[in-house]
């Protein structure tokens, strides 16, 4: 006999973190403890160094927008939260730091932007709906990756901070959008 099935909680920080360990490490079935079946994401993107859909409905669609289409692009991807929730939040925007290589040329990316979460406000309190700034998503040359991905290894995943990300960015003029960035969230904590 089968044990019954109890759902299953979860708090804002594990919601986060199940999204970037199925982002970044291109697992798509943890979204099924990330996003309700009929989550919402938009994408406001500033950027033309990197495209998604404006509009994706249900979590499927989602898993394939995020993870599985980015994972063919995009590998070594680290992904910071620069702000941390509040244990029983229903909403939480913060900002967020990214970094990653081109799967074909090498080419490495770093981009920040906005996050705002919203989370169902009952039962599993998984998200429902999420909202993506691109703000910048900087590209540079694969010659740059060791740099960088020192930068992105030193800091702690996935939740660090806008002064700790400013402190160890390399210095490079490509990265200067992501300095002003960094710089303003240093200034707003």
């Amino acid at each position: 006999m089968f044990a019954m099935q109890h759902p299953k909680f979860y708090t804002p920080e594990a919601v986060l973190r199940g999204y970037f360990h199925a982002k970044d490490e291109n697992r798509p079935h943890l979204l099924e403890e990330v996003f309700s079946p009929d989550a919402e994401l938009v994408v406001r993107n500033q950027s033309a160094n990197i495209a998604f859909p404006p509009l994706t409905r249900g979590r499927s669609a989602i898993a394939e927008v995020l993870v599985r289409s980015f994972a063919l692009a995009y590998e070594n991807v680290y992904s910071f939260y620069l702000g941390r929730p509040r244990p029983s939040v229903r909403e939480f925007t913060c900002p967020w730091l990214v970094g990653m290589s081109e799967r074909s040329s090498g080419q490495v990316r770093v981009g920040c932007g906005t996050y705002e979460w919203a989370f169902e406000p009952h039962a599993s309190h998984m998200a429902r709906r999420l909202v993506v700034d691109i703000e910048a998503m900087q590209l540079l040359p694969a010659a740059e990756s060791t740099p960088v991905f020192a930068w992105l290894r030193a800091l702690n995943y996935p939740w660090s901070s806008a002064d700790r990300a400013l402190h160890g960015l390399p210095a490079n003029e490509l990265l200067s959008p992501i300095a002003q960035f960094l710089s303003r969230h240093v200034a707003r904590a």
